[in-house]
Formats: C-alpha cells, structure tokens, sequence
C-alpha cells in the first residue's frame, strides 16, 4: 500500500531545542547585529570579514550541537508516511536525525560558494576568510540565501507541498517570505498541523489542528494524532 505524503515545513523553534538561538526571540541573533550588516549582499560588499565571522560563528555552533527529539520524530514518521522536510534552517540537524528527504530553503551552512555564480559550490566545515576563492578567482561566501535574496528552491518547494496528503509547520512563526507563503500551496481540507510554541495567525486553514508547544513536546503529540490518522 502506497504511504501517505507527509510534508512538513521547519522553522527555527525546532532547532532551538538543540541550543541554536532563534532570531524571534528576547535573546536571539539579531539582537547583537543588525540585520542588513550580516545577512544582506550590500552587508557582504561593505564588510565582508564581519559577514564571515558571523556565519564561522554559526557553523561552528552548528557543528556543536545535536538533533534533539524533535528531528528524531519527524525521521520516525518515514515508517509510516512518505515524508519530505521543507527547512528554512541552515543547520543539518534533520539529516543527522536521520530524515532522508530534506530541502533546504535557504542553503545550508557546512556549504559555501562563488560570489560570481550560485552554481560553484564547495563543502566547508570550518572557517571562510577573506581572501578564500573559488576555482573562478571569486571571493567564496556562504551558500545562505540572504534577504533582499531570491529564494531559488521555492517553486519547488510549493510543488511538494501541492501534493502533501497533510501538511505540517513546526517551529515557524509564519512571517518570513516567501517561505511563509507555502502554506497556501497546500491542497483545502487536508489534515493540517502547526506545532509552536506561540501559535501564528492561521484562522484562515481549514481542517486545523493547533499544538501549542515547543517542539519536542508537540511532535510527541503530534506523533500521536498521525497515528489516528492512519488507523481510521
């Protein structure tokens, strides 16, 4: 029998558990920095060493922590459905929780490429300085989607949440775009759940079901919920 497709789209609170800082929180990343300085091309082109510490800095906090049960949850759920993860972290934390199908929105950390072309990419697991180049001669970045950005993985990402028999948002506020907007791709009337521990403004789904918990205690009920679902 063919599994149900599972798509469930991760946002920073389901990291947080594993002691990365959201950037919505009191104490979150952006309060030490400005925004546009860090994670914007223009900020990159003014001063490129600020822009590259910061990401050394999260890389290595990356490579530090570990996937909590959260991540391991979701990697469970694959027994049972046919389930893609649709991230907009940069971590690797849902690969190394054992999830194989993972996409990630806005690039990925242990990555890094040409300023001159998207394509030239390169693993990297420890620092980038000024003065590293790609094999075009180009100063080499972070593969990070930054704002004022295109999102290039987004048309695909809306593809897969078109066919999602449910639909599943953990840890997002809902605010950042166009990412927040693939909830609309989402077939009506099909099992949708969002698990945070602030729930956004979703009066507008229909067949909602809302838990409003941290991660790792929501996917536990959520967990439970989906079973519901495949027994009936």
């Amino acid at each position: 029998m063919q599994k149900q497709k599972l798509v469930v789209l991760t946002g920073a609170g389901i990291s947080a558990e594993s002691g990365l800082k959201t950037f919505r929180d009191s104490d979150g990343l952006w309060e030490n920095y400005n925004v546009y300085e860090v994670a914007t091309p223009r900020g990159f082109a003014a001063n490129p060493q600020l822009v590259l510490d910061f990401y050394n800095k999260r890389r290595n906090d990356v490579a530090n922590a570990k996937p909590n049960a959260a991540h391991i949850g979701l990697a469970e759920l694959e027994n049972d459905f046919d389930v893609t993860i649709i991230t907009q972290n940069i971590d690797d934390l849902h690969e190394r929780g054992g999830s194989k199908n993972v996409v990630h929105l806005h690039g990925q950390i242990f990555e890094m490429r040409s300023i001159n072309n998207p394509h030239k990419i390169y693993a990297i697991r420890g620092d980038i300085h000024v003065g590293d180049l790609a094999e075009d001669g180009s100063q080499l970045r972070p593969n990070i989607v930054w704002f004022e950005e295109p999102v290039p993985m987004i048309e695909y990402a809306a593809k897969i949440v078109s066919t999602a028999d449910i639909f599943v948002v953990i840890g997002t506020s809902l605010q950042v775009y166009p990412a927040a907007g693939l909830i609309e791709y989402a077939a009506n009337n099909i099992p949708t759940f969002i698990v945070d521990k602030k729930i956004p403004d979703t009066l507008f789904i229909q067949n909602l079901t809302v838990i409003e918990k941290t991660a790792v205690e929501g996917v536990k009920i959520l967990k439970t919920a989906l079973k519901k679902i495949l027994n009936q």
